[in-house]
């Protein structure tokens, strides 16, 4: 079997794939997710995992295979440690040399987020790389990227997420509370301070998504647009722009970037 870990911000996201042939197969047979920790050491992320696995069912002894995008620098050793010493294995990181071939035509190509570079190569790979594509991200960070139709990243936008968005708004006033929960109000028109706050971030990062793919369209020469990450469900809703969403886009280019580096060692 093969693991692919996204370790974002907030949250890290833990994918099983099976394997046939030597190959790992697309869609993942589970997914995990967890509070990112700064602070875990290698073994408390070990006990997390491997009880994961257990109790769904699965052998950590029959994973063979790992693979990780991390935006986390000081973990990378935590997890690099980890898979060492309870998995006896190697792990493979993605990162803008390690990206499957994907050509970079941004100016700091080691800027780019590892899970930015996951998401274009899923993302191309779902349109059989014929076609160019956006693609929304609504993590911690909101990303937009953009990859044309003979593969080539062309670069996009970040911005605050929505739930960065309301906990700013709260620690920078005096007045206004902290909002958790980010939900499509009922109106535009909010009654109270708590339905002002859910109205104006929700429906105002609507306009915010909408604006940027409109303007990225116009300068970038690409057809689609996917959306993946937690919030991507709810807000797509409201983005005629948006045509798919992907919540497991991630994970499949983790995959699909291990497959082609381990093609390309051979």
């Amino acid at each position: 079997m093969f693991l692919a870990l996204d370790v974002g911000n907030t949250n890290i996201t833990v994918g099983l794939f099976g394997t046939r042939d030597g190959k790992v197969l697309p869609g993942p047979l589970k997914i995990w997710r967890m509070f990112t920790r700064k602070r875990w050491t290698s073994d408390e992320y070990a006990v997390m995992l491997i009880n994961m696995l257990f109790y769904s069912g699965f052998d950590a002894k029959e994973v063979t295979n790992i693979a990780v995008s991390s935006v986390i620098p000081q973990l990378n050793d935590v997890f690099r440690e980890l898979f060492k010493k309870y998995f006896d294995k190697e792990i493979f990181f993605v990162s803008c040399d390690n990206c499957g071939g994907l050509v970079f035509s941004a100016e700091n190509s080691k800027e780019t987020g590892a899970d930015r570079i996951a998401n274009v190569v899923a993302a191309y790979s779902f349109y059989n790389e014929e076609e160019g594509c956006i693609v929304v991200d609504f993590g911690t960070a909101t990303t937009f990227d953009c990859i044309n139709c003979t593969g080539e990243y062309l670069g996009g936008a970040i911005v605050m997420g929505p739930s960065i968005l309301m906990q700013s708004l709260s620690l920078k006033t005096s007045q206004l509370p902290n909002i958790v929960e980010i939900k499509k109000p009922l109106r535009s028109v909010g009654f109270s301070t708590f339905e002002c706050i859910q109205s104006g971030t929700y429906f105002g990062y609507v306009g915010l998504v909408k604006e940027l793919i409109i303007r990225m369209k116009k300068e970038v020469k690409v057809k689609h647009v996917i959306a993946t990450g937690g919030l991507a469900g709810l807000i797509s809703n409201d983005v005629k722009e948006i045509e798919t969403v992907l919540p497991d886009l991630t994970l499949e280019g983790i995959r699909i970037i291990w497959g082609k580096s381990v093609k390309s060692d051979k």
